[in-house]
């Protein structure tokens, strides 16, 4: 008598505390059906505490061009050893950098930031250093570390200038997945405290994502033609005016807080201000094409059109002051996630940065807290780390790929695009979104071709 053949089982786990205590995959044994609808109905139960903090990094960009911080490094380097006018010094340190393989490593954040720092107290007028000593075979003067750090700060633009992809009108499953989450993620009830989203990421996409969907957002900046920072508005909150809404006020839905811990490819730095302005990406499209000699001389040739990523997290920690806008941002960070009833949704963040995952550690004795990592790959390091969270809180789950599913298909389950797409639940008005976008594309067809948009987000 021949066997039956095996049901088939979830393509995800959901492995967390269980209710006799153990550390477990609450999610097996079930059909990929009721694992799915067993999720979502967790995650939507999530999504109804009061407090909804989410924290995103690189792994969110990836779909839409972006790169990891590893790669990152390695295409910022290589472009700026390209360049016909790289000292013999940089290239000398920058060889040193990409030889080290050393699991010890000092992050690629925290390497720029001691070449500003160099560079500040070699240059700063009142500096009573002159230069510093390089460890290793190299001696740049710190006029050579200035223009590694400029020339570097060009290259993360050039690479971190990213334009939303084609939403393609078509379902909630095919369009872009910045789009899908926002839509998804300000859809809960307006009686509840409001979303903040805490994102690592130097790229726009989510604000290129936000205004596509008219959603209203507050990201530390005042003003539009040139937005000057002032952290007070993240405690403004936008609602209807009472006599529209039946003599009453009530609040807005379509809001959320928005803070960019690592800064960003708008921001700049004038005399002692920080101020934000969106540039034109569309010179940027064909850039990720490119091979390190040509991403150089694009660079060069551009030259000062091309806006320096003028503000990295802990850089020139010297020339900071309290006006600069770290301090506020880690500080709202760690306050969200202090606050009673709330839960973290950390997505493409592979607990690399020590401070951030420190915050996050430290929240974890917060005891009405429920934190959900989710990571696409099941072998990952991050299991083990909220495996042992379980000391601590207890409350502390991740989301990744059944081993089977990511057999069958790597980096398929669990990824930003997954959650976005599949995982969390769908919405009424993204439905309706879509339903315009499909009618005003309809309307243009019909007038004859047009100009694209800038940022390619149509």
């Amino acid at each position: 008598m021949s066997e039956l053949p095996t049901a088939p089982e979830s393509e995800y786990q959901l492995i967390g505390p269980s209710e006799e205590g153990t550390v477990s995959d609450l999610l097996s044994g079930l059909s990929p059906k009721d694992g799915r609808q067993r999720l979502q109905a967790l995650i939507a139960e999530w999504l109804r505490m009061e407090n909804l903090v989410v924290l995103t990094g690189a792994g969110t960009s990836v779909s839409s061009g972006g790169k990891t911080m590893v790669e990152l490094e390695k295409a910022v380097l290589a472009a700026v050893k390209a360049m016909a006018k790289c000292p013999a010094t940089i290239k000398v340190i920058i060889d040193a950098r990409t030889a080290d393989k050393s699991t010890e490593k000092t992050g690629f954040e925290d390497w720029l930031s001691y070449l500003v720092n160099a560079s500040y107290i070699g240059t700063a007028t009142r500096s009573p250093f002159g230069g510093v000593i390089w460890k290793g075979e190299a001696s740049p003067s710190v006029l050579e570390l200035a223009w590694l750090v400029k020339e570097a700060g060009k290259v993360i633009f050039a690479e971190c200038a990213l334009s939303l992809p084609s939403t393609g009108a078509v379902s909630s499953t095919a369009i872009a997945p910045q789009l899908a989450f926002l839509a998804k993620l300000v859809a809960r009830d307006s009686n509840l405290g409001r979303a903040h989203l805490f994102t690592l990421n130097y790229d726009t996409l989510f604000e290129q994502a936000l205004e596509l969907l008219g959603i209203q957002y507050f990201d530390g900046f005042t003003g539009r033609a040139d937005a000057r920072f002032d952290p007070s508005v993240y405690g403004l909150d936008i609602y209807y005016p009472g006599e529209i809404a039946e003599g009453r006020v009530r609040r807005f839905d379509k809001f959320l807080h928005f803070y960019k811990l690592h800064g960003s490819i708008h921001w700049q730095v004038r005399g002692d201000e920080l101020r934000a302005r969106h540039p034109d990406l569309s010179d940027y499209v064909k850039y990720a094409t490119l091979d390190p000699v040509a991403k150089a001389k694009m660079i060069e040739e551009l030259g000062d059109k091309i806006p320096s990523v003028g503000v990295l997290p802990t850089a020139n920690k010297f020339a900071q002051t309290l006006s600069m806008p770290f301090a506020h941002l880690f500080r709202a960070f760690q306050i969200r996630m202090s606050a009673p009833q709330t839960f973290v949704l950390v997505l493409g963040y592979g607990f690399g940065d020590d401070h951030v995952t420190k915050i996050i550690e430290t929240a974890l004795m917060n005891p009405s807290l429920v934190l959900l990592v989710v990571e696409p790959n099941p072998n990952s390091p991050t299991i083990a780390r909220i495996r042992g969270y379980k000391e601590l809180g207890k409350r502390a789950f991740v989301l990744t790929a059944s081993a089977p599913a990511f057999k069958k298909g790597a980096y398929q389950k669990s990824t930003f695009d997954d959650f976005a797409r599949a995982i969390m639940p769908d919405v009424q008005w993204l439905d309706d979104f879509l339903r315009l976008r499909r009618f005003e594309k309809q309307i243009k067809a019909s007038n004859g071709p047009d100009d694209q948009p800038a940022n390619g987000s149509a």
